[in-house]
Order: C-alpha cells, then structure tokens, then sequence
C-alpha cells in the first residue's frame, strides 16, 4: 500500500468520525418518567444577574393558562419579593389556543426583540394532540431560535394539566407531548417542570379535585371548572411548585453559554427558519384595506397581528412569491368571516377554506395553512383569493339561543378576510 492511499483511507477514516460525531440518529419516541423538577444544566445566567440586583426580562411563551392572570404573573411577582434588588420585567408572550408551531412563527416578534434572560415555555396543553415528531420541529425550532439569538439565555419547559393527563401521571409517565419535550429537554441540558404532576398527585391524595358541579369540602381545592384552566387556587400551586424549582436552581445552577449546543440539533428538521413577514401593499389587489388604529379589531388584536388587512370583495388576492418549505398566514377567524382559495404554484386546493368554525361567535387571532412540504431550493408562488359565497354558518348554531334568528343578523354575514402577516419557513422572494 504507497503513501497516497494510506493517506487516502485516513482522510476517509476521519471524515466518517467527523460527520458521526455531528450527526446523531433520528430520536425515537418513548414514554419519559415524570418528576416534579428536573433542574439539568438550570437556569445560571438569570441567577447570576438575580442575585447581583441587576435588570432581568423573564418572557412567558405558551397558551391560555399561560395568558390569564394565573401563575405568570404570581411568578413575576414572586421573583420580584424573592430578589427585590433586581428588575423584573415580564413579557408576556401567551397566545390562548396556540401551540408551539405558532409558537415557533412568532417568538421573533413576541419574545426575542424583548431580549429575555430567560423564556418560560408552557405547550404540553396545546401540544397534546400532536405527533412526537412534529413538536420535536416546533419546539427545536424555539429553542435554537432563542440560542442563536443570544446564548446566554436560559429557557425553561413548563408542563401544565389537563384531565386525562392523569392516567400516565399516575403511572409516574409524561404523557405524550411532555414526555416528546423532555427527550429534547434532555438532549438541549434545559430544565423544565412538572406542575402537572403536582395536580395528579394533590388529586389522588384526595386534597384537590380536578372539577366539579358541585362545592368541594372545606380543605379541598377545586382546581379547574373545566379541567384545563386553573382557578386562582390552581394557579398558586403551580407558582408554588415554580417557585420550589427556582429555589432549587438557584443553588445549582451555574452561567452557561449554550451557543455549543446548537452544533448538534435534535432533528434534522427543526423550524429554526420560521419567521413572519409583513403584509405590503404590492401583494394586495381589491379591496385590501389598513384598518384604521382605533378600529375595535386593531385595537383588540394590533398588538399580536401588528398592522391589520382586510378584504371583503370577492376577486380580492394576496399573492406572494418565496423561497422555502412551509407558508401560512397569521389572521382573525369570526363570525362574519369568508372563504378563501388556495393556488400553490398554479395548482388550486380542492376545496375552499373558510375563516369562520364552529368557535366563531367572537374574533380570534388564528392562522391559515397554505403549503407545507414544499421543495425549499426552489421559488413557490401563492395566492389566497376571496370567494363570492359565505362558507355553512350552521356549525356554530347549538351555541346560539335562537340559531334559526340570530345566523340571519348582520353579525353572521360577510366574506370579510383579515390577515396580518405571513408565515414563512424561507425567504420572501420580491
């Protein structure tokens, strides 16, 4: 064997060693024991600067529980009496209904303009209907997101309760979407806590009841009336128990930078490209209009949408052009809301999509799926078109008092399309 082919199989050798030691096999999906606090690396930086008095920006990324007047803001409020020479600063950055696929879109605008020392993120609620696999995306694609941003972050997964979360919580399991965040938890060293857990077993000590019709016995907590959201009581344990795990942390936990992590993902396809763009008027052709400030619509939902467009006549189009994988827009269903069709790249969906479900007796902030799955090296051309008939109404009506009535209002009638910007994994192409 000569001197160049020995060489040759080295150089071979080491490049099979490097690319293993980079990249890591597909994870698999198993059920993860359940533990109140699990404190892994912790949350060092954001001790450091709480015991030295210095200003701190704790963000709260999650869904409902995490946006009512709950454990958010006892959590604020307790650090603020833990560490009273330091500057707390809360950004409140929950979305009720929303999980971490929105979730990824948005940490952008919601959280990390805000420069947080550490992010709080709560979706094993709104998570629960999904597959491993795709919160895996999602929720990668949050945590390499803030990491790349600063890495001097630190971020905390926080697992909330439902009913029926129980039945693996009494075999000390996660249930599916905490146990598929605690697999990423321990690849990433970010500590998360189980606040869950503390319900189940507050419950099967017969100290607290999950719901109930009926008044509790005096020493008993009621936790929820529907099994999800927290009364205030619901919500002081879950402080109680954070709080615990900050305690805890804060005896451990030492300053970490995480930029090496983002050297291995945990998937390969993490959604850390998600991003939103706003809406311009060279995409619009109508009736597009900027609904004004003191709209009651922007004013409501400004603060998340940003500038809020809308269209009502049939015809009206948005059309943009990108480079990427995935595009969706962040928008408002309601009652008076249209329907829509969908063109990827001259192909037309099959069916129209409305902006009106059967929770649409208000406006809320949702979003509209428009391709997934694309080819993300080459340019893709959308358009979103406004249709001439209303979409069925009758999905909503055992929600009304006198459905037959009140679906003829004024309230129940329109094509109307708000949107505020566009969600894209890649890039905008002019």
């Amino acid at each position: 064997m000569n001197t160049i082919t020995t060489k040759l199989i080295a150089f071979t050798l080491l490049t099979i060693f490097s690319l293993a030691s980079v990249q890591a096999d597909p994870p698999e999906y198993h059920a993860v024991q359940a533990e109140l606090i699990k404190p892994r690396q912790g949350i060092g930086n954001t001790v450091k600067k709480l015991k030295s008095g210095e200003e701190v920006r704790v963000a709260y990324l999650g869904g409902s529980i995490t946006a009512a007047n709950g454990w958010r803001v006892k959590t604020t409020k307790w650090l603020q009496s833990e560490f009273p020479n330091a500057k707390i600063h809360e950004i409140h950055a929950a979305i009720g209904g929303t999980g971490s696929d929105l979730g990824a879109f948005r940490l952008e605008q919601d959280v990390l303009q805000h420069h947080p020392d550490l992010v709080f993120v709560e979706f094993a609620v709104n998570d629960g209907g999904r597959q491993p696999e795709a919160i895996w995306e999602s929720m990668d694609g949050i945590v390499r997101q803030i990491w790349k941003s600063n890495p001097q972050t630190d971020i905390c997964f926080v697992y909330t309760f439902r009913v029926n979360y129980e039945k693996d919580l009494r075999k000390a399991e996660n249930p599916r979407a905490a146990s598929a965040m605690e697999l990423l938890a321990d690849h990433y060293g970010i500590p998360s806590i189980n606040v869950a857990l503390k319900i189940a077993e507050l419950e099967q000590e017969d100290k607290l009841k999950f719901t109930s019709d009926t008044p509790v016995a005096e020493g008993i907590v009621l936790f929820s009336k529907d099994g999800v959201h927290p009364l205030d009581a619901g919500h002081e344990i879950y402080t109680e128990v954070i709080a615990s795990a900050i305690k805890q942390m804060a005896t451990t936990s030492q300053p970490v930078n995480h930029s090496s992590k983002l050297k291995q993902p945990f998937v390969k396809g993490h959604w850390t490209d998600a991003k939103m763009i706003p809406l311009d008027a060279s995409m619009l052709s109508g009736n597009w209009k900027e609904l004004p400030a003191d709209h009651v619509l922007q004013k409501r939902f400004g603060g998340r949408l940003s500038q809020i467009w809308e269209a009502d006549a049939p015809g009206s189009k948005l059309t943009f052009r990108f480079r990427g994988s995935q595009a969706a827009l962040y928008d408002l269903v309601g009652p008076d809301g249209g329907q829509v069709q969908i063109t990827v790249d001259g192909k037309p969906h099959k069916k129209l999509t409305p902006r009106f479900d059967s929770y649409c007796t208000y406006h809320r902030i949702s979003t509209l799926r428009l391709a997934e799955g694309l080819d993300p090296g080459q340019i893709h051309t959308v358009t979103v078109e406004i249709d001439a008939e209303q979409p069925d109404r009758s999905s909503v009506a055992f929600r009304l008092k006198n459905p037959d009535e009140e679906l003829k209002s004024a309230k129940y009638q329109g094509t109307r399309i708000r949107v505020g910007k566009i969600m894209l994994r890649g890039e905008l192409v002019p």
